[in-house]
């Protein structure tokens, strides 16, 4: 916000010399797009969300003068009381704002014991927000909290140190997916198989393990849905989770079959040891879990499921549906799942077997939905490089585009082959971002002019703007906006 220095001449001035940033002052009615972006501010304080309004026209930027705090407990003797702001989701509408805070943990001692801090241990949390007229945002509800595990009707007092990895929500706005990294060192009990608790054994066993955790939405309210019928509890994990993204489809048999829901999760290590496999076995560290959604948000990991992964370390996933509404062939049901490498980062494509076809899915396949790699003459994976640490993807709005966010500063485009799942660069191949991109949203609608795609960058503490071509998919610079220190997640509407 620009501090008042006296006079209309040093406001214009002041405005002139920012132009390029920000545009000064704001407006009393809603802009016709929003930006937000978390920040992190300076050693631990001032997280906020800052608003910047959209012109669909240009794709330029302009603060909205007013930040919401991330955490309403802040104080300046404690000022991140929270843990970082890592995500931030919007409903479809764009009139409600979810920010995901990562929560303290306790700290890991040379012993491996874990140790509370003056600080810690915190759970992460989420706080709600209503969006304001002019675009920004309401004073944070409630905090929710769901590191807890509690029978059923009972209240939930006591919720364990944890740690907040990343947020998705489903197209329709009616459930929001949250995957936990669980707390360190692992517990050894962790579930093999996907699994709520059942008993009070159960509780004593997986509190602490990776999770997923799943909310119904209502406005600008949130519920857990229990996993469990017995007791509130998330879908615990034996593997640590990256990211995740779900994704509606319709299958192709029976005839009438209804949409089903379906949520991906790339996952990096295994927290199995030799001790709880079977003899000749090796932990699956990479791993693409797929379950389904049933209609009031419990989750069931589904036939064949984790599916082995022949890449190092997945990081990140983005599943499309290329499919024509109300069509069930001309298109298909895609995971894109980006992985770090020794040398290059890369994307490799999956698909869920929805319809029998000559290359990549028998009829089997296709009668269990199974996922299978997309395949490349001579039958090798069609694995495109993306850079160095590709942490984020997005899609467009046509689903005929993917972008790709290097974590060594850079945003890589291609092309989707919307029936077979092969991506095709786009020219020019990648353009640079700031320094450390963190984060990254595309503007869910296409106007006359052209959609729009933006990248917070950590290090920069600006967010890069790109105007995409609705026909080529091509990335042309925008002006580059400055945000308040260390921004972290970005949301568009």
């Amino acid at each position: 916000m620009l501090k008042k220095i006296g006079g209309v001449v040093a406001l214009v001035g002041m405005c002139a010399l920012s132009l390029f940033l920000l545009n000064c002052g704001s407006s009393s009615s809603r802009p016709s797009g929003v930006v937000y972006v978390l920040t992190q501010g300076i050693n631990g304080g001032g997280d906020t969300v800052s608003s910047f309004g959209l012109d669909l026209d240009s794709g330029e930027l302009s603060l909205v003068n007013s930040n919401a705090a991330t955490c309403p407990a802040a104080t300046q003797a404690n000022p991140q009381p929270c843990g970082a702001p890592l995500d931030i989701v919007l409903d479809p509408a764009g009139a409600a704002a979810f920010v995901l805070n990562q929560g303290i943990p306790c700290i890991t001692q040379a012993n491996g014991q874990c140790v509370p801090t003056d600080s810690s241990p915190i759970a992460p949390s989420i706080y709600s927000y209503t969006v304001n007229s002019d675009g920004s945002l309401s004073s944070p509800g409630a905090a929710v909290n769901w590191t807890c595990v509690s029978p059923n009707g009972t209240a939930c007092s006591s919720y364990y140190a944890d740690t907040a990895v990343l947020m998705a929500r489903d197209d329709a706005g009616q459930f929001l997916f949250v995957i936990d990294d669980g707390v360190y060192p692992y517990p050894a009990s962790c579930p093999l198989i996907a699994a709520a608790v059942q008993s009070s054994q159960n509780a004593m066993d997986f509190t602490g393990c990776p999770s997923i955790s799943v909310f119904s939405i209502s406005g600008s309210s949130l519920t857990l849905v229990s996993q469990s019928s017995t007791y509130q509890s998330p879908l615990y994990l034996s593997k640590i989770p990256t990211s995740l993204s779900a994704i509606t489809f319709t299958p192709s048999t029976p005839a009438n079959a209804s949409p089903q829901e379906l949520l991906f999760v790339s996952e990096n290590y295994d927290l199995c040891t030799v001790s709880c496999l079977p003899p000749g076995s090796t932990p699956n560290d990479n791993a693409l879990s797929v379950y389904g959604v049933s209609s009031t948000g419990v989750l069931s990991e589904q036939p064949n499921s984790p599916y082995a992964l022949a890449v190092s370390n997945p990081i990140s996933v983005i599943a499309v549906n290329t499919t024509p509404a109300g069509q069930a062939a001309n298109g298909g049901v895609f995971a894109f799942v980006g992985s770090q490498g020794s040398g290059t980062g890369a994307v490799n494509p999956f698909q869920l077997c929805t319809v029998a076809n000559e290359t990549d899915c028998s009829g089997a396949a296709a009668a269990e939905n199974l996922v299978v790699p997309v395949l490349c003459p001579p039958a090798q994976t069609c694995s495109v490089s993306a850079g160095q640490d590709p942490l984020a993807m997005a899609v467009d709005p046509t689903n005929n585009f993917l972008y790709v966010l290097a974590q060594s500063g850079a945003v890589f485009g291609f092309r989707i082959n919307t029936t077979q799942g092969t991506l095709a660069g786009l020219i020019p191949t990648n353009v640079p971002t700031g320094s450390q991109p963190v984060s990254m949203a595309i503007h869910p609608t296409v106007n006359n002019t052209g959609q729009y795609l933006y990248v917070s960058n950590s290090n920069s503490d600006s967010i890069t703007g790109f105007a995409l071509s609705t026909t080529s998919g091509a990335m042309s610079s925008l002006p580059t906006v400055i945000t308040p220190a260390a921004p972290s997640g970005i949301a568009v509407h």
